[in-house]
Protein backbone atom coordinates (compact mmCIF):
# COMPACT_ATOMS: atom_id res chain seq x y z
CA UNK A 1 0.00 0.00 0.00
CA UNK A 2 0.79 3.65 -0.66
CA UNK A 3 1.37 5.36 2.34
CA UNK A 4 2.51 8.83 1.56
CA UNK A 5 4.17 11.22 -1.06
CA UNK A 6 6.56 13.79 -0.77
CA UNK A 7 7.46 16.09 -3.50
CA UNK A 8 10.16 19.17 -3.43
CA UNK A 9 10.61 21.12 -6.64
CA UNK A 10 8.66 19.28 -9.14
CA UNK A 11 6.67 20.98 -12.09
CA UNK A 12 3.94 23.17 -10.96
CA UNK A 13 4.74 22.19 -6.92
CA UNK A 14 7.31 23.87 -4.12
CA UNK A 15 6.57 21.28 -1.02
CA UNK A 16 3.99 18.69 -0.92
CA UNK A 17 3.12 15.77 1.48
CA UNK A 18 0.39 13.59 1.32
CA UNK A 19 -0.79 10.96 2.93
CA UNK A 20 -2.81 8.16 1.52
CA UNK A 21 -5.28 5.82 3.34
CA UNK A 22 -6.44 1.96 2.50
CA UNK A 23 -10.00 2.10 0.30
CA UNK A 24 -10.66 4.66 -2.18
CA UNK A 25 -9.08 7.86 -2.63
CA UNK A 26 -10.34 10.53 -5.17
CA UNK A 27 -8.40 13.00 -6.47
CA UNK A 28 -10.50 15.78 -8.32
CA UNK A 29 -9.17 19.43 -9.35
CA UNK A 30 -9.65 22.16 -12.08
CA UNK A 31 -8.18 20.68 -15.81
CA UNK A 32 -4.25 22.39 -15.24
CA UNK A 33 -4.71 22.64 -11.84
CA UNK A 34 -1.81 19.24 -11.46
CA UNK A 35 -3.47 16.06 -11.06
CA UNK A 36 -1.75 14.46 -13.60
CA UNK A 37 1.33 16.02 -12.11
CA UNK A 38 0.83 13.95 -8.95
CA UNK A 39 1.21 10.60 -11.32
CA UNK A 40 4.06 11.86 -13.01
CA UNK A 41 5.72 12.45 -9.55
CA UNK A 42 4.97 8.85 -8.49
CA UNK A 43 5.85 7.52 -11.95
CA UNK A 44 9.28 9.55 -11.40
CA UNK A 45 10.25 7.97 -7.50
CA UNK A 46 8.57 4.50 -9.38
CA UNK A 47 11.35 4.52 -11.85
CA UNK A 48 10.54 6.40 -15.21
CA UNK A 49 12.99 8.66 -16.82
CA UNK A 50 13.34 12.35 -16.44
CA UNK A 51 15.61 15.54 -16.81
CA UNK A 52 16.06 18.89 -15.29
CA UNK A 53 12.87 20.23 -17.35
CA UNK A 54 10.98 18.72 -14.40
CA UNK A 55 12.41 21.17 -11.79
CA UNK A 56 10.32 24.04 -10.86
CA UNK A 57 13.53 25.88 -9.58
CA UNK A 58 16.22 25.01 -11.93
CA UNK A 59 19.03 25.86 -9.32
CA UNK A 60 17.64 22.98 -6.78
CA UNK A 61 17.38 19.57 -7.05
CA UNK A 62 14.26 18.11 -7.20
CA UNK A 63 13.25 15.08 -4.57
CA UNK A 64 10.19 12.82 -4.63
CA UNK A 65 9.85 10.40 -1.79
CA UNK A 66 7.08 7.73 -1.45
CA UNK A 67 6.48 5.55 1.74
CA UNK A 68 4.81 1.94 0.86
CA UNK A 69 3.84 -0.61 3.17
CA UNK A 70 5.30 -4.53 1.63
CA UNK A 71 4.39 -6.68 4.68
CA UNK A 72 1.53 -8.34 2.69
CA UNK A 73 3.83 -8.78 -0.66
CA UNK A 74 6.49 -11.49 0.14
CA UNK A 75 9.75 -9.30 -1.12
CA UNK A 76 12.16 -10.28 1.42
CA UNK A 77 14.45 -12.16 -1.42
CA UNK A 78 13.86 -9.44 -3.91
CA UNK A 79 15.66 -7.18 -1.21
CA UNK A 80 18.19 -9.61 -0.14
CA UNK A 81 18.64 -10.20 -4.43
CA UNK A 82 19.43 -6.66 -4.72
CA UNK A 83 21.10 -6.06 -1.77
CA UNK A 84 18.67 -3.83 0.11
CA UNK A 85 17.64 -3.52 3.77
CA UNK A 86 14.38 -4.89 3.84
CA UNK A 87 11.98 -2.46 5.79
CA UNK A 88 8.36 -3.29 6.49
CA UNK A 89 7.59 1.16 5.74
CA UNK A 90 9.53 0.79 2.56
CA UNK A 91 11.23 4.28 1.59
CA UNK A 92 11.81 5.07 -2.10
CA UNK A 93 13.27 8.26 -3.26
CA UNK A 94 14.42 9.92 -6.24
CA UNK A 95 16.56 13.01 -6.73
CA UNK A 96 16.21 14.84 -9.87
CA UNK A 97 20.10 17.41 -10.10
CA UNK A 98 20.09 20.67 -11.98
CA UNK A 99 22.54 19.05 -14.28
CA UNK A 100 19.62 16.16 -15.26
CA UNK A 101 21.33 13.63 -13.55
CA UNK A 102 19.40 11.44 -11.37
CA UNK A 103 19.58 9.22 -8.13
CA UNK A 104 17.26 6.69 -6.95
CA UNK A 105 17.51 5.10 -3.38
CA UNK A 106 15.24 1.99 -1.42
CA UNK A 107 15.58 2.15 2.23
CA UNK A 108 18.87 4.68 1.78
CA UNK A 109 20.39 2.31 -0.51
CA UNK A 110 21.59 3.41 -4.01
CA UNK A 111 19.94 1.50 -6.94
CA UNK A 112 19.29 1.73 -10.71
CA UNK A 113 16.16 2.31 -12.64
CA UNK A 114 15.36 -0.87 -13.45
CA UNK A 115 15.41 -1.85 -10.07
CA UNK A 116 12.84 0.66 -9.39
CA UNK A 117 11.08 -0.43 -12.27
CA UNK A 118 10.98 -4.16 -11.01
CA UNK A 119 10.10 -3.25 -7.50
CA UNK A 120 7.18 -1.14 -9.32
CA UNK A 121 5.56 -4.09 -11.28
CA UNK A 122 5.54 -5.46 -7.87
CA UNK A 123 3.58 -3.00 -5.94
CA UNK A 124 1.64 -0.31 -7.95
CA UNK A 125 -0.58 -0.63 -11.21
CA UNK A 126 -0.76 2.65 -12.53
CA UNK A 127 -3.29 3.28 -15.49
CA UNK A 128 -2.89 6.67 -17.18
CA UNK A 129 -5.17 8.78 -19.29
CA UNK A 130 -4.00 7.41 -22.30
CA UNK A 131 -3.70 3.77 -21.65
CA UNK A 132 -7.27 2.62 -22.24
CA UNK A 133 -6.16 2.48 -25.70
CA UNK A 134 -3.84 -0.38 -24.44
CA UNK A 135 -6.87 -2.75 -25.04
CA UNK A 136 -5.73 -3.48 -28.41
CA UNK A 137 -2.26 -3.79 -27.47
CA UNK A 138 -0.56 -7.24 -27.56
CA UNK A 139 1.36 -6.92 -24.77
CA UNK A 140 -1.34 -5.76 -22.69
CA UNK A 141 -3.17 -8.67 -24.14
CA UNK A 142 -1.21 -11.68 -23.02
CA UNK A 143 -0.68 -10.25 -19.24
CA UNK A 144 -4.54 -10.23 -18.71
CA UNK A 145 -4.81 -13.52 -20.13
CA UNK A 146 -1.75 -14.83 -18.32
CA UNK A 147 -2.01 -13.63 -15.27
CA UNK A 148 -5.27 -15.42 -15.45
CA UNK A 149 -3.76 -18.77 -16.82
CA UNK A 150 -0.81 -19.16 -14.07
CA UNK A 151 1.42 -19.13 -17.08
CA UNK A 152 4.33 -16.85 -15.23
CA UNK A 153 6.53 -19.86 -14.42
CA UNK A 154 6.20 -21.34 -17.99
CA UNK A 155 6.90 -17.65 -19.92
CA UNK A 156 9.68 -17.24 -17.62
CA UNK A 157 11.10 -21.09 -19.13
CA UNK A 158 9.71 -20.22 -22.37
CA UNK A 159 11.56 -17.01 -22.23
CA UNK A 160 15.02 -18.28 -21.31
CA UNK A 161 15.01 -20.69 -24.56
CA UNK A 162 14.15 -17.95 -26.53
CA UNK A 163 16.73 -16.24 -25.63
CA UNK A 164 19.06 -19.64 -26.16
CA UNK A 165 17.30 -19.89 -29.78
CA UNK A 166 17.91 -16.57 -30.37
CA UNK A 167 21.53 -17.41 -29.75
CA UNK A 168 22.36 -20.72 -31.71
CA UNK A 169 20.15 -19.59 -34.53
CA UNK A 170 22.63 -16.28 -34.50
CA UNK A 171 25.32 -18.54 -34.53
CA UNK A 172 24.09 -20.56 -37.36
CA UNK A 173 23.49 -17.63 -39.32
CA UNK A 174 26.96 -16.41 -38.70
CA UNK A 175 28.24 -20.09 -39.84
CA UNK A 176 25.78 -19.85 -43.15
CA UNK A 177 27.14 -16.48 -43.87
CA UNK A 178 30.84 -17.40 -43.07
CA UNK A 179 30.47 -20.58 -45.58
CA UNK A 180 28.91 -18.47 -48.26
CA UNK A 181 32.03 -15.82 -48.13
CA UNK A 182 34.10 -18.81 -47.67
CA UNK A 183 32.99 -20.63 -50.25
CA UNK A 184 33.36 -17.27 -53.03
CA UNK A 185 37.44 -16.75 -51.90
CA UNK A 186 37.36 -20.82 -51.62
CA UNK A 187 39.55 -21.51 -54.70
CA UNK A 188 41.81 -18.57 -54.54
CA UNK A 189 42.24 -18.91 -51.01
CA UNK A 190 43.25 -22.78 -51.75
CA UNK A 191 45.83 -21.56 -54.34
CA UNK A 192 47.74 -18.76 -52.23
CA UNK A 193 47.87 -22.06 -49.46
CA UNK A 194 48.98 -24.74 -51.43
CA UNK A 195 51.49 -22.20 -52.44
CA UNK A 196 53.02 -20.97 -49.43
CA UNK A 197 52.63 -24.38 -47.92
CA UNK A 198 55.00 -25.98 -50.59
CA UNK A 199 57.87 -22.77 -50.66
CA UNK A 200 58.19 -24.41 -47.13
CA UNK A 201 59.51 -21.29 -45.54
CA UNK A 202 61.71 -21.36 -42.55
CA UNK A 203 61.32 -18.13 -39.18
CA UNK A 204 64.78 -16.65 -39.62
CA UNK A 205 65.92 -18.27 -43.24
CA UNK A 206 66.06 -15.18 -45.38
CA UNK A 207 68.54 -13.97 -43.24
CA UNK A 208 70.94 -17.00 -43.61
CA UNK A 209 70.47 -16.91 -47.18
CA UNK A 210 71.12 -13.34 -47.49
CA UNK A 211 74.41 -13.54 -45.60
CA UNK A 212 75.43 -16.81 -47.82
CA UNK A 213 74.35 -14.93 -50.73
CA UNK A 214 76.81 -11.85 -49.54
CA UNK A 215 79.80 -14.04 -49.16
CA UNK A 216 79.52 -15.56 -52.81
CA UNK A 217 79.40 -12.44 -54.28
CA UNK A 218 82.42 -11.16 -52.34
CA UNK A 219 84.33 -14.28 -52.88
CA UNK A 220 87.47 -12.67 -54.07
CA UNK A 221 87.69 -10.02 -52.32
CA UNK A 222 87.28 -12.56 -48.89
CA UNK A 223 89.74 -14.93 -50.50
CA UNK A 224 92.61 -12.58 -50.91
CA UNK A 225 92.11 -10.76 -47.53
CA UNK A 226 92.03 -14.13 -46.05
CA UNK A 227 95.02 -14.86 -47.23
CA UNK A 228 97.06 -11.44 -46.73
CA UNK A 229 95.82 -12.08 -42.90
CA UNK A 230 97.06 -15.43 -42.99
CA UNK A 231 100.58 -14.43 -44.15
CA UNK A 232 100.61 -11.45 -41.53
CA UNK A 233 100.35 -13.65 -38.87
CA UNK A 234 102.17 -16.97 -40.23
CA UNK A 235 105.25 -15.55 -42.16
CA UNK A 236 108.52 -17.40 -41.13
CA UNK A 237 110.29 -13.90 -41.06
CA UNK A 238 107.65 -10.70 -40.03
CA UNK A 239 104.63 -12.96 -39.04
CA UNK A 240 103.02 -12.05 -35.79
CA UNK A 241 102.62 -15.98 -34.78
CA UNK A 242 106.76 -16.46 -35.15
CA UNK A 243 107.84 -13.06 -33.52
CA UNK A 244 104.85 -13.88 -30.49
CA UNK A 245 107.06 -16.57 -30.10
CA UNK A 246 110.36 -14.66 -29.91
CA UNK A 247 108.43 -12.23 -27.25
CA UNK A 248 106.68 -15.41 -24.89
CA UNK A 249 110.60 -16.80 -24.99
CA UNK A 250 112.32 -13.53 -23.58
CA UNK A 251 109.36 -13.30 -20.95
CA UNK A 252 109.52 -16.50 -19.99
CA UNK A 253 113.60 -16.61 -18.91
CA UNK A 254 112.93 -13.88 -16.43
CA UNK A 255 109.81 -14.44 -14.82
CA UNK A 256 110.86 -16.41 -12.36
CA UNK A 257 112.43 -13.26 -11.35
CA UNK A 258 109.74 -11.17 -10.28
CA UNK A 259 105.63 -11.61 -9.59
CA UNK A 260 105.20 -8.78 -12.69
CA UNK A 261 107.03 -10.89 -15.05
CA UNK A 262 105.39 -14.24 -14.46
CA UNK A 263 102.28 -12.32 -15.01
CA UNK A 264 103.49 -10.65 -17.90
CA UNK A 265 104.58 -13.95 -19.26
CA UNK A 266 101.47 -15.73 -18.56
CA UNK A 267 99.47 -12.87 -20.75
CA UNK A 268 101.67 -13.40 -23.40
CA UNK A 269 100.90 -17.01 -23.45
CA UNK A 270 97.47 -16.78 -23.62
CA UNK A 271 97.48 -14.10 -26.24
CA UNK A 272 100.04 -16.87 -28.28
CA UNK A 273 96.75 -19.73 -27.41
CA UNK A 274 94.11 -16.93 -28.66
CA UNK A 275 96.49 -16.37 -31.70
CA UNK A 276 96.48 -19.82 -32.71
CA UNK A 277 93.03 -20.59 -32.38
CA UNK A 278 92.57 -17.69 -34.69
CA UNK A 279 95.22 -18.58 -37.52
CA UNK A 280 93.86 -22.18 -37.24
CA UNK A 281 90.04 -20.50 -37.91
CA UNK A 282 91.81 -18.50 -40.74
CA UNK A 283 93.33 -21.67 -42.36
CA UNK A 284 89.59 -22.98 -42.58
CA UNK A 285 87.94 -20.01 -43.49
CA UNK A 286 90.29 -19.60 -46.44
CA UNK A 287 90.28 -23.47 -47.57
CA UNK A 288 86.13 -23.17 -47.67
CA UNK A 289 86.40 -19.86 -49.53
CA UNK A 290 85.17 -20.86 -53.29
CA UNK A 291 83.25 -19.62 -55.94
CA UNK A 292 80.03 -21.57 -56.82
CA UNK A 293 77.82 -20.96 -59.54
CA UNK A 294 75.47 -23.38 -58.81
CA UNK A 295 75.40 -22.35 -54.78
CA UNK A 296 74.96 -18.95 -56.14
CA UNK A 297 71.51 -19.82 -58.52
CA UNK A 298 70.11 -21.98 -56.02
CA UNK A 299 70.59 -19.35 -53.76
CA UNK A 300 69.70 -16.28 -55.60
CA UNK A 301 66.37 -18.43 -56.41
CA UNK A 302 65.37 -19.21 -53.16
CA UNK A 303 65.67 -15.60 -52.19
CA UNK A 304 63.60 -14.70 -55.00
CA UNK A 305 60.87 -16.97 -54.51
CA UNK A 306 60.84 -15.59 -50.48
CA UNK A 307 61.13 -11.98 -52.00
CA UNK A 308 58.13 -12.86 -54.60
CA UNK A 309 55.65 -14.00 -51.87
CA UNK A 310 56.26 -11.36 -49.39
CA UNK A 311 55.43 -8.76 -52.42
CA UNK A 312 52.32 -10.70 -53.54
CA UNK A 313 50.75 -11.05 -49.53
CA UNK A 314 52.35 -6.66 -48.80
CA UNK A 315 54.28 -7.76 -46.27
CA UNK A 316 58.64 -7.95 -45.62
CA UNK A 317 59.24 -10.84 -43.36
CA UNK A 318 59.20 -14.67 -43.38
CA UNK A 319 57.26 -14.45 -39.91
CA UNK A 320 54.63 -12.68 -41.24
CA UNK A 321 54.33 -14.76 -44.30
CA UNK A 322 53.33 -17.79 -41.32
CA UNK A 323 50.93 -16.10 -39.74
CA UNK A 324 49.05 -15.44 -43.15
CA UNK A 325 50.11 -19.29 -43.80
CA UNK A 326 47.92 -19.62 -40.79
CA UNK A 327 45.20 -17.40 -41.32
CA UNK A 328 44.28 -19.24 -44.94
CA UNK A 329 44.83 -22.59 -43.43
CA UNK A 330 41.79 -21.59 -41.01
CA UNK A 331 39.44 -20.19 -44.00
CA UNK A 332 40.46 -23.36 -46.25
CA UNK A 333 39.45 -25.97 -42.65
CA UNK A 334 36.65 -23.45 -42.69
CA UNK A 335 34.79 -24.64 -46.22
CA UNK A 336 36.41 -27.66 -46.04
CA UNK A 337 35.37 -29.04 -42.26
CA UNK A 338 32.19 -26.40 -42.80
CA UNK A 339 29.34 -28.92 -43.60
CA UNK A 340 29.30 -30.89 -40.27
CA UNK A 341 29.69 -27.39 -38.34
CA UNK A 342 26.64 -26.68 -39.96
CA UNK A 343 25.03 -29.78 -39.21
CA UNK A 344 26.24 -29.50 -35.60
CA UNK A 345 24.47 -26.28 -35.23
CA UNK A 346 21.44 -26.81 -37.13
CA UNK A 347 20.64 -29.98 -34.69
CA UNK A 348 21.28 -27.40 -31.46
CA UNK A 349 18.75 -25.39 -33.15
CA UNK A 350 16.39 -27.97 -33.80
CA UNK A 351 16.94 -29.47 -30.28
CA UNK A 352 16.17 -26.25 -28.66
CA UNK A 353 12.98 -24.87 -31.00
CA UNK A 354 11.38 -28.43 -30.20
CA UNK A 355 11.29 -27.70 -26.29
CA UNK A 356 10.42 -23.88 -27.18
CA UNK A 357 7.22 -25.90 -29.29
CA UNK A 358 6.42 -28.16 -26.42
CA UNK A 359 6.49 -24.96 -23.81
CA UNK A 360 4.61 -22.48 -26.21
CA UNK A 361 2.17 -24.98 -26.82
CA UNK A 362 1.66 -24.99 -23.42
CA UNK A 363 0.96 -21.79 -23.20
CA UNK A 364 -1.81 -21.52 -25.43
CA UNK A 365 -3.52 -24.52 -24.12
CA UNK A 366 -3.69 -22.86 -20.85
CA UNK A 367 -4.78 -19.41 -22.60
CA UNK A 368 -7.78 -20.93 -24.54
CA UNK A 369 -8.75 -22.67 -21.10
CA UNK A 370 -9.28 -19.48 -19.74
CA UNK A 371 -10.53 -17.44 -22.83
CA UNK A 372 -14.13 -18.37 -22.36
CA UNK A 373 -14.27 -17.61 -18.29
CA UNK A 374 -12.49 -14.21 -18.64
CA UNK A 375 -14.83 -13.28 -21.99
CA UNK A 376 -17.98 -14.32 -19.86
CA UNK A 377 -16.92 -12.22 -16.12
CA UNK A 378 -16.18 -9.65 -18.97
CA UNK A 379 -19.52 -9.20 -20.15
CA UNK A 380 -21.33 -9.80 -17.03
CA UNK A 381 -19.33 -6.61 -15.74
CA UNK A 382 -20.07 -4.56 -19.16
CA UNK A 383 -23.55 -5.43 -18.20
CA UNK A 384 -23.56 -4.26 -14.90
CA UNK A 385 -22.49 -1.25 -16.38
CA UNK A 386 -25.17 -0.40 -18.80
CA UNK A 387 -23.97 -2.59 -21.65
CA UNK A 388 -26.55 -5.30 -21.56
CA UNK A 389 -25.94 -6.24 -25.73
CA UNK A 390 -22.07 -6.14 -25.05
CA UNK A 391 -19.98 -9.14 -26.55
CA UNK A 392 -16.56 -10.00 -25.65
CA UNK A 393 -14.44 -12.56 -27.63
CA UNK A 394 -10.61 -13.39 -27.25
CA UNK A 395 -9.15 -15.36 -30.28
CA UNK A 396 -6.20 -17.01 -30.45
CA UNK A 397 -3.88 -18.42 -32.94
CA UNK A 398 -0.86 -20.51 -32.68
CA UNK A 399 1.80 -19.50 -35.35
CA UNK A 400 4.98 -21.02 -36.48
CA UNK A 401 6.66 -17.50 -35.25
CA UNK A 402 8.49 -17.60 -32.31
CA UNK A 403 7.40 -13.69 -30.05
CA UNK A 404 8.13 -12.70 -27.06
CA UNK A 405 4.84 -13.90 -24.95
CA UNK A 406 5.12 -17.65 -27.09
CA UNK A 407 3.76 -18.41 -30.63
CA UNK A 408 0.34 -17.52 -30.29
CA UNK A 409 -1.42 -14.06 -32.09
CA UNK A 410 -4.36 -12.56 -29.74
CA UNK A 411 -7.42 -10.71 -31.12
CA UNK A 412 -9.58 -8.53 -28.80
CA UNK A 413 -12.87 -8.46 -30.27
CA UNK A 414 -15.79 -6.16 -29.25
CA UNK A 415 -19.37 -5.72 -29.94
CA UNK A 416 -20.97 -3.18 -28.14
CA UNK A 417 -24.58 -3.22 -29.61
CA UNK A 418 -27.21 -6.15 -30.52
CA UNK A 419 -26.88 -7.80 -33.86
CA UNK A 420 -23.32 -5.57 -34.11
CA UNK A 421 -20.04 -7.63 -35.77
CA UNK A 422 -17.38 -8.75 -33.65
CA UNK A 423 -14.64 -6.54 -34.89
CA UNK A 424 -11.28 -5.54 -33.19
CA UNK A 425 -11.75 -3.37 -29.95
CA UNK A 426 -9.82 -0.62 -31.31
CA UNK A 427 -12.17 -0.18 -34.50
CA UNK A 428 -15.58 -0.49 -33.10
CA UNK A 429 -15.00 0.63 -29.19
CA UNK A 430 -15.99 4.52 -28.75
CA UNK A 431 -14.43 5.99 -25.80
CA UNK A 432 -16.75 5.54 -23.24
CA UNK A 433 -17.15 1.92 -24.14
CA UNK A 434 -13.03 1.48 -23.89
CA UNK A 435 -13.01 2.96 -20.69
CA UNK A 436 -15.53 0.78 -19.18
CA UNK A 437 -14.16 -2.04 -20.83
CA UNK A 438 -10.63 -1.06 -19.32
CA UNK A 439 -12.39 -0.85 -15.94
CA UNK A 440 -13.65 -3.99 -16.48
CA UNK A 441 -10.74 -5.37 -16.93
CA UNK A 442 -9.09 -3.78 -13.80
CA UNK A 443 -11.95 -5.30 -12.04
CA UNK A 444 -11.15 -8.54 -12.66
CA UNK A 445 -7.25 -8.51 -12.74
CA UNK A 446 -7.54 -6.99 -9.39
CA UNK A 447 -8.92 -10.26 -7.43
CA UNK A 448 -6.22 -12.43 -9.14
CA UNK A 449 -3.01 -9.85 -9.00
CA UNK A 450 -0.73 -10.00 -6.22
CA UNK A 451 -0.22 -5.97 -6.44
CA UNK A 452 -2.13 -4.23 -3.84
CA UNK A 453 -2.31 -0.19 -5.10
CA UNK A 454 -4.19 0.62 -7.84
CA UNK A 455 -3.78 4.10 -9.15
CA UNK A 456 -6.16 5.45 -11.98
CA UNK A 457 -5.33 8.92 -13.89
CA UNK A 458 -9.12 9.31 -15.58
CA UNK A 459 -10.24 5.79 -16.35
CA UNK A 460 -13.49 6.80 -16.59
CA UNK A 461 -12.89 9.45 -19.71
CA UNK A 462 -16.01 9.91 -22.01
CA UNK A 463 -19.08 8.45 -20.11
CA UNK A 464 -21.07 10.00 -17.67
CA UNK A 465 -24.46 10.06 -15.39
CA UNK A 466 -25.77 6.38 -14.35
CA UNK A 467 -22.71 4.75 -16.13
CA UNK A 468 -20.32 7.04 -14.18
CA UNK A 469 -22.24 6.03 -11.02
CA UNK A 470 -22.15 2.75 -12.06
CA UNK A 471 -18.57 2.93 -12.49
CA UNK A 472 -17.77 4.86 -8.92
CA UNK A 473 -19.11 1.66 -7.34
CA UNK A 474 -17.32 -0.71 -9.38
CA UNK A 475 -14.46 1.27 -8.33
CA UNK A 476 -15.70 1.32 -4.46
CA UNK A 477 -16.17 -2.50 -4.96
CA UNK A 478 -12.20 -3.10 -6.11
CA UNK A 479 -11.03 -0.47 -2.84
CA UNK A 480 -12.11 -3.31 -0.73
CA UNK A 481 -9.86 -5.65 -1.19
CA UNK A 482 -7.18 -2.99 -2.67
CA UNK A 483 -6.04 0.26 -2.33
CA UNK A 484 -7.08 2.48 -5.23
CA UNK A 485 -6.25 6.05 -5.86
CA UNK A 486 -8.29 7.79 -8.71
CA UNK A 487 -7.91 11.14 -10.54
CA UNK A 488 -11.38 11.71 -11.56
CA UNK A 489 -13.68 14.52 -13.03
CA UNK A 490 -16.96 13.40 -12.51
CA UNK A 491 -18.86 13.36 -9.09
CA UNK A 492 -20.55 10.53 -9.68
CA UNK A 493 -17.37 8.95 -9.00
CA UNK A 494 -15.78 11.91 -6.66
CA UNK A 495 -19.02 10.88 -4.57
CA UNK A 496 -17.86 7.57 -3.47
CA UNK A 497 -14.61 7.60 -1.85
CA UNK A 498 -13.64 7.29 1.52
CA UNK A 499 -10.84 9.62 0.99
CA UNK A 500 -11.49 12.78 -1.16
CA UNK A 501 -8.34 15.13 -2.09
CA UNK A 502 -8.22 18.69 -4.24
CA UNK A 503 -5.68 19.75 -6.31
CA UNK A 504 -5.43 23.21 -6.00
CA UNK A 505 -3.80 25.90 -8.02
CA UNK A 506 -2.73 29.14 -6.91
CA UNK A 507 -0.12 31.66 -8.42
CA UNK A 508 1.20 33.90 -5.31
CA UNK A 509 4.47 36.72 -6.22
CA UNK A 510 3.86 36.17 -10.03
CA UNK A 511 4.72 32.07 -9.49
CA UNK A 512 1.93 29.50 -9.96
CA UNK A 513 2.00 26.77 -7.42
CA UNK A 514 -0.52 23.30 -6.97
CA UNK A 515 -0.90 22.10 -3.72
CA UNK A 516 -2.84 19.34 -2.62
CA UNK A 517 -5.63 19.12 0.33
CA UNK A 518 -7.80 16.66 1.62
CA UNK A 519 -11.76 18.09 2.02
CA UNK A 520 -13.87 17.32 4.68
CA UNK A 521 -17.54 16.57 4.62
CA UNK A 522 -18.76 20.79 3.85
CA UNK A 523 -15.51 21.02 1.44
CA UNK A 524 -16.96 17.68 -0.63
CA UNK A 525 -20.25 18.81 -0.96
CA UNK A 526 -18.98 22.05 -2.21
CA UNK A 527 -16.43 20.40 -4.50
CA UNK A 528 -19.02 18.01 -6.14
CA UNK A 529 -21.75 20.67 -6.05
CA UNK A 530 -18.93 22.16 -8.35
CA UNK A 531 -18.28 19.08 -10.86
CA UNK A 532 -21.48 18.95 -11.21
CA UNK A 533 -22.66 22.70 -12.15
CA UNK A 534 -19.20 24.51 -12.52
CA UNK A 535 -18.13 27.52 -11.04
CA UNK A 536 -21.72 29.13 -10.73
CA UNK A 537 -22.59 26.95 -7.50
CA UNK A 538 -26.88 26.42 -6.95
CA UNK A 539 -28.76 25.11 -4.40
CA UNK A 540 -29.46 22.30 -6.64
CA UNK A 541 -26.32 21.30 -6.90
CA UNK A 542 -25.83 21.84 -3.66
CA UNK A 543 -29.07 19.35 -2.71
CA UNK A 544 -27.14 17.13 -5.75
CA UNK A 545 -23.84 16.83 -3.70
CA UNK A 546 -25.63 15.92 -0.26
CA UNK A 547 -27.58 12.93 -2.54
CA UNK A 548 -24.26 11.77 -3.84
CA UNK A 549 -22.52 11.40 -0.75
CA UNK A 550 -25.68 9.53 0.82
CA UNK A 551 -26.30 7.43 -1.58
Amino acid sequence: MLASISIKNYALINELHIDFSSGLSIITGETGAGKSILLGALGLVLGNRADSSTLKNTTRKCIVEAILSVEKYNLQDFFETEDIDYEINTIIRREILPSGKSRAFVNDTPVTLSVLTALRSKLIDIHSQHQTLQVSDQQFQFQLLDAFANNESKLASYQRGLTQYTSEKKKLEEILQAQREANLQYDYNSHLYNELLEANLVEDEQEVLEEKLEKINNVEEIKQNLSEALQLTTDDTIGIQNLLYSLENKLTKIAPYSKEYQELSERISSVKIELDDIVSELESANEQVDFNPLEATQLNDRLQLIYNLQKKHYVNSISALLLILEELSTKVSTVENAEQRLLDQETIVTEIANKLDAIALKISEARKRIIPTVSKQLEAILDNLGMSHARFQIQNNITEHYYKNGKDVLSFLFSANKGSALLEVDKVASGGELSRLMLAIKYITARSSKINTLVFDEIDTGVSGEIASLMGDMMLEISKTNQLIAISHLPQIASKANTHLKVVKTVKNNNTISDVVMLNKEERIEEIAKLLSGKKLTTAAFDNAVELLNQ
